[in-house]
């Protein structure tokens, strides 16, 4: 018997609640949930491995709200659909927007391929609050500048869209056709690492709500105050959620915004609107990911440093703030937003290493990488993207440690071989005396490491060769 089938591709929207193309193709119509594991197309930027045991684990909550009908492939999608298509009486293929290039090709694409066939291509926003396409200076031209690009959209639209609820009916066809399981995706390595990642998390759209809720009555009062220190644990831990679409940034926003607004809701705001502002660099500028967004960089004279690199990601560098975030990255698959920041100066800045193996390195390890937020980040530390962060500003661990971790807890907790050392000289324990160390059961260059680099001559060395690129380019 023929049915009128409306195909929803779940791609970074696994969520049924506030998804404006789910909410779509449910009406009047039979639904036929897909998800397709894209291997053909990434090129580079392939789903990293923590991101994929959590892509793992989200599509199993999602295939579980879904009453196990969720139709999952592996393959190139315009095959896949159109093999579907073919195959089913299927009017219309809804999904949600996604902004990098090769989706995007690959979408357009797509568009084509369907409407040869007959069938209607349905598309949304459903991962920000503001269409990159729509915020546009007055001559047209892309902003460049965050504080500029933030006035302007908040002017337009001042409060996002209204949300969709989750839809009443689900009328989910099952198809007798081949399709394959969620494990046969190979998300999972081989190695037993994850489970130890994994175990710090609940992953899917009811943890995210969850979360949300913690955070809006429990922590938000406390934001602006705390939410550089990585012990206190004042930030929402929603972006693996935001980024695989557990949860939308318009709930995010409505939830709130209930609340009265003061500085702490302002600050969070714009932190959002952070977000919001990498999507639409990447947006604007495709191939942000890989190359300068400022051309000046091009010829910048970095470092190639293997030995320092691997130390880096390893978290042996004798600088025990670095050290401790480069190792709650590996054993939890996240690390706190001020720890990645002094994590990438220390790698671009005082080892001169360049920022995209630092980029690839957090594409591989964090649950949250993305794309958008993860090169714009790297380049804003660097200085070479948009509204980047000024050559002459190089965080000092020492300093941030000492300002953000007082007590050491932070350091504590992922360095171990440094728990016993009196908190005077945690942040430099090179400068500690022998009987301090002793008394702590430290031997460095043995139980811990020296440091890798001298922070002041890095400091030096990295403003002489900020300050030669800066006079280069003015002579151009």
């Amino acid at each position: 018997m023929n049915q009128n089938i409306n195909i929803h591709w779940f791609r970074q929207d696994l969520r049924l609640n506030d998804n404006p193309s789910l909410f779509n193709a449910a009406k009047n119509s039979n639904l036929l949930p897909i998800y397709i594991y894209d291997n053909k197309n990434q090129e580079k930027f392939h789903i990293g491995n923590a991101s994929k045991v959590w892509l793992y684990y989200s599509l199993k909550s999602l295939n579980n709200s879904l009453a196990g009908k969720l139709h999952v492939y592996i393959g190139d999608p315009k095959k896949i659909l159109f093999e579907l298509i073919k195959t089913n009486e299927v009017k219309n293929v809804y999904w949600n927007e996604c902004y990098e290039l090769w989706r995007i090709n690959s979408d357009n694409q797509i568009k084509n391929i369907l409407h040869k066939q007959g069938v209607t291509v349905k598309t949304y926003n459903g991962s920000l609050l503001w269409d990159p396409k729509k915020i546009m200076k007055n001559n047209q031209t892309p902003y460049k500048i965050f504080t500029h690009y933030y006035r302007k959209a908040n002017q337009i639209s001042h409060n996002p869209r209204n949300l969709f609820p989750i839809p009443n009916k689900l009328d989910i066809v099952n198809l007798k056709i081949h399709k394959n399981n969620i494990e046969d995706l190979g998300l999972l390595p081989k190695s037993k690492w994850y489970k130890s990642v994994i175990s710090n998390w609940n992953i899917g759209e009811k943890e995210a709500q969850n979360k949300l809720t913690n955070f809006t009555y429990k922590k938000m009062n406390k934001y602006k105050m705390f939410r550089n220190y990585p012990s206190r644990q004042y930030t929402s831990l929603l972006s693996p959620h935001l980024h695989f679409g557990e949860i939308s940034p318009n709930q995010i926003w409505h939830s709130i915004k209930k609340l009265d607004i003061d500085e702490n809701i302002s600050q969070f705001f714009s932190q959002l609107g952070w977000r919001e502002f990498s999507y639409y660099l990447l947006f604007h500028n495709p191939y942000m990911p890989e190359k300068n967004i400022q051309t000046k960089f091009n010829s910048f004279p970095w470092n190639k440093n293997d030995k320092f690199f691997n130390k880096w990601k390893k978290g042996i560098t004798g600088i025990p703030i670095i050290d401790a975030a480069m190792r709650e990255l590996w054993k939890t698959g996240y690390m706190h937003n001020r720890m990645r920041m002094i994590t990438a100066s220390f790698l671009v800045k005082n080892l001169l290493i360049h920022w995209k193996h630092g980029e690839l390195w957090f594409w591989d390890c964090l649950l949250d990488a993305d794309l958008a937020n993860n090169s714009s980040g790297w380049q804003w530390v660097a200085g070479s993207g948009a509204d980047a962060s000024p050559y002459f500003r190089i965080f000092n661990p020492i300093t941030q440690s000492q300002k953000f971790d007082p007590q050491g807890i932070y350091i504590r907790k992922y360095i171990p071989e440094l728990k016993k050392l009196d908190t005077k000289y945690l942040f430099k324990p090179w400068e500690a005396p022998i009987t301090e160390l002793k008394k702590a059961n430290i031997i460095l260059g043995t139980t811990y490491p020296k440091p890798i680099i001298d922070l002041k001559y890095s400091y030096q060395r990295a403003m002489n060769s900020f300050k030669s690129l800066k006079y280069n380019s003015l002579k151009i």
